[in-house]
Formats: C-alpha cells, structure tokens, sequence
C-alpha cells in the first residue's frame, strides 16, 4: 500500500481520515486559493482540491495524497470563513430560515502514476428561523470563525439547523469519508 498524505493542516480533517484507521501523514499545500471570474462554486472546489493534492506530489513521490477543499453558497453567493465575530453574525443573520450548501472539493492523486480521482459532493443544510440573541448566544458559546458558514456541525452548530440533506454528513465536516472509501477501494486499498 502506497502512504497516504493528507494535503491539509485542517485539525477537522485530520479527525475524519482517523475514522478510517488507515495510517497516514498530514502536510499543507501552499497554493492561491483565489476564486477565478466565471468559476462556478463546484469547479472551484474541485480544481482546489486537485491542486491540493498536487503541490505535494513533487515532495511526496510513491503516496496517495488526498486533497479537499469545500465552500458555502448562500443564495448563490460564496460565503467562506467568517474570521470574526461580526462577519459570523452577519452570516447566521443571512442564512436565518434559509438553505446553506456546502460544497466538497476531493481528489485522491497516486503520486507514482500521476492517476486522480476527482469529485464534488454536496450537502445543504436548512437552517433554523434564528433570532440575534440566539446566533450571539452560539457564536460567544462555540467561536466558530474558521468555518465556512460560520458553525461547526459536529458540535453545538447542529441546535442552528432545521434539517440536513444529503449524502454523506462528513462532507459538511469537510472530508467526504463515503466517497473518499470509494477512491481508496480503487486503489487498491482494503477497508476495513
């Protein structure tokens, strides 16, 4: 079996390829994750993910290395990291009663072969009708500005939902465990 690399420093995305009990290493790419003019949300995350994957390759010959990336979309627009307190606010505010989807970007790339599985796979998330008081009671609770939409769903973000839809919940995480065992199980990879 080839080593698996994941290309990311994401302590969330770490804790979901641990799921999988398959030994693996950790290193971030360095790329411009930039948004190029007429790029939709689904090519963006799948070109990011693939150029994840492939800043490693170089450094990391003879590995199987999986890269992710994922955005929100909010009524058509964008949404990434909030950052601070306020841009969260001004998130939650938004997506009040309104449907987030989460869009996952994954690639596995064989290094030695130059092979890549790529893929997008999406999640929506239909959110609770949401007063001020209780978007400011879970942002001061949980400060979830590293995260696209501004909630952590594994973790008390889940009281701001109404409902999820979708395929595989770990995507919203940001690491599709579902179809990532489809690219491992192609291959070659036995799991369990």
């Amino acid at each position: 079996m080839l080593p698996l690399l994941l290309a990311s420093s994401s302590v969330y995305r770490r804790d979901l390829l641990a799921r999988l009990r398959l030994p693996f290493n950790c290193s971030s790419p360095d790329i411009d994750e930039s948004h190029r003019p007429g790029e939709t949300a689904i090519e963006l995350v799948k070109r990011l993910s693939l150029e994840k994957a492939r800043a490693l390759a170089t450094s990391h010959p003879n590995h199987l290395i999986i890269g992710s990336d994922q955005v929100a979309v909010l009524g058509g627009q964008i949404i990434g990291k909030p950052h601070t307190y306020d841009k969260a606010h001004q998130q939650l505010m938004s997506a009040s009663g309104a449907s987030v989807s989460f869009l996952t970007g994954l690639t596995l790339l064989n290094s030695q072969t130059g092979h890549h599985q790529t893929d997008c796979i999406p999640f929506t998330v239909h959110m609770r009708t949401l007063s001020a008081q209780q978007i400011q009671r879970y942002l001061l609770a949980e400060q979830p500005y590293d995260c696209a939409g501004s909630f952590k769903a594994e973790g008390l973000g889940v009281s701001l939902f109404q409902r999820t839809e979708g395929d595989d919940a770990t995507s919203l995480v940001g690491l599709p465990l579902i179809r990532l065992v489809d690219m491992l199980l192609a291959e070659g990879i036995a799991i369990p």
